[in-house]
């Protein structure tokens, strides 16, 4: 908690450090997050090595990322979020620095899981900071600017990673993370006031995870190195502890009481299924524009372009909308629209064009996200009591990052692409075009499951959000901020 003389406005010298110093951590978590994928490609060139190690390159990221997001967060609250913040960024840059000096596949893929570990820590703070350290009257517009900033970071990210992986080597994606986060650090110490929540007591439930964490790398482990029945049991009877703990624990990272609510679990099973075609999706894309379509790797960054464009020009004016009619509508088309951008994906091959093939598929993409995200956002918040509304927000973003890991493990093998099937152009092809449908088959059932489940609520009208939503895969809401800033708005 800060003390009311110390907080920050949005005009003042210290205000705008502030908010440059949590945009500048968001975006080398974003920058990356959007980044590795175009480099795929060149990094299995260089190590020569299967397709299960590239999956490892993606999914060792996010495993300690999603299993250590929550407990992040409570650190922040209880230790201070300004020193967590800290932390993760130093942290994050020196496992940066290790991936970018990488010998061999298994010391990138060991770099990226301890990358995730210091994404887990900076990721909940950049908001809370913003929501803890500046005047009610300004926080809408502090987080709208750092969520604006942050959505061009995410655009940024593919065409920075491409240009560098072009112009030098897929290792510069990693080492530009250090001079951002050496200022970024200073910037923190020397103008962002600490904050605490002073409700939050007791011990952090750090056992909850390292349960999660440890069940979903033996789910994933079993997935990608499929057949293997021994991880998979390993990681189903974790992550079945898992879920026995929090019962239990007088403090759980994942209240699974919240999960009483039909809306709120249909909401986040809807985002598991859209965010998991998504993220399987994304993944197979760069190799399938690269490896057969003959893409560079800076012309697949800017591929993808039009979807965040999209997304930034459409999405408060969705949340609006939902705002006076409802999300039913909107959640039950807008999965329905990915999965038409998904099935579109089918057409990419290795003779058309950008025009004829990518840009329709990326447009329709980007229509439905646009058309998805802010409601579903809306409808996890207020599913719950406004005092969980913090917490509801955390989960959700926690439940689109494990469906992305789980997608991006097992869609290939169930798309029929394993080994160095990646490098046999014939073979990848057919390989993602299955997967595109099965992807576009996965958003017709999560459109379907919210038009059954998903209810319009009376409601007096509400402003538009301050902020626009934005796709958790690319920049998560913090567990506090978001949440408590749209709750106490609305």
């Amino acid at each position: 908690m800060v003390k009311a003389a110390s907080l920050l406005t949005y005009g003042s010298a210290r205000g705008r450090w502030t908010l440059a110093a949590t945009v500048g951590g968001s975006a080398i978590a974003s920058i990356d997050a959007t980044a590795v994928n175009i480099a795929l490609p060149a990094i299995g060139r260089e190590f020569d090595t299967d397709l299960a190690v590239l999956q490892w390159v993606v999914t060792a990221y996010t495993l300690t990322l999603a299993g250590l997001l929550l407990v992040a967060g409570a650190l922040g609250d209880r230790y201070g979020r300004r020193r967590v913040f800290d932390i993760g960024i130093v942290w994050f840059a020196l496992a940066s620095l290790l991936c970018s000096v990488a010998w061999d596949p298994q010391s990138l893929i060991a770099a990226r899981a301890l990358q995730g570990v210091g994404a887990a820590l900076l990721t909940p703070g950049s908001l809370a900071i913003l929501e803890a350290v500046f005047v009610p009257a300004d926080r809408g517009r502090a987080i709208g600017a750092w969520s604006g900033l942050t959505g061009v970071a995410s655009a940024i990210g593919p065409f920075l990673g491409g240009w560098l992986i072009q112009a030098a080597s897929w290792r510069w994606i990693f080492a530009i993370n250090l001079p951002i986060a050496v200022v970024v650090v200073l910037v923190s110490r020397r103008h962002i006031p600490e904050s605490r929540d002073p409700l939050a007591t007791g011990r952090v439930d750090m056992i909850g995870g390292v349960l999660v964490t440890l069940g979903l790398v033996g789910l994933t482990f079993g997935l990608i190195q499929w057949p293997s029945p021994a991880a998979l049991t390993v990681g189903v009877v974790l992550l079945t502890a898992f879920v026995l703990w929090e019962l239990r624990t007088p403090a759980p990272i994942l209240p699974m009481h919240l999960f009483r609510s039909t809306q709120f679990t249909a909401t986040n099973l809807v985002t598991f299924i859209v965010y998991g075609a998504m993220g399987g999706a994304l993944f197979l894309l760069p190799l399938q524009l690269q490896e057969v379509s003959g893409y560079t790797p800076l012309q697949a960054g800017i591929s993808l372009l039009p979807v965040t464009v999209i997304m930034l020009l459409l999405s408060t004016r969705s949340g609006a909308l939902a705002a006076r009619i409802g999300p039913r509508l909107q959640m039950s088309a807008g999965p329905v629209l990915v999965g038409l951008g998904f099935a579109l994906f089918g057409r990419i091959g290795p003779t058309g064009t950008y025009l004829t093939e990518v840009l329709p598929a990326v447009t329709v993409l980007g229509l439905g996200l646009a058309v998805t995200v802010a409601p579903l956002t809306a409808t996890v918040l207020a599913a719950v009591p406004a005092r969980h509304a913090g917490v509801a927000s955390a989960v959700n973003n926690d439940v689109a990052r494990a469906a992305a890991l789980i997608a991006v493990a097992v869609l290939p093998t169930a798309a029929g692409i394993t080994g160095g099937a990646y490098m046999q152009p014939a073979q990848f092809t057919e390989g993602f075009h299955t997967a595109s449908m099965i992807c576009a088959g996965l958003c017709l059932v999560a459109g379907a499951l919210a038009a059954v489940t998903i209810r319009n609520e009376a409601r007096p009208p509400v402003a538009a959000p301050a902020q626009p939503f934005h796709c958790q895969l690319d920049a998560p809401n913090s567990r506090a901020a978001v949440g408590r800033d749209t709750t106490e708005r609305s």
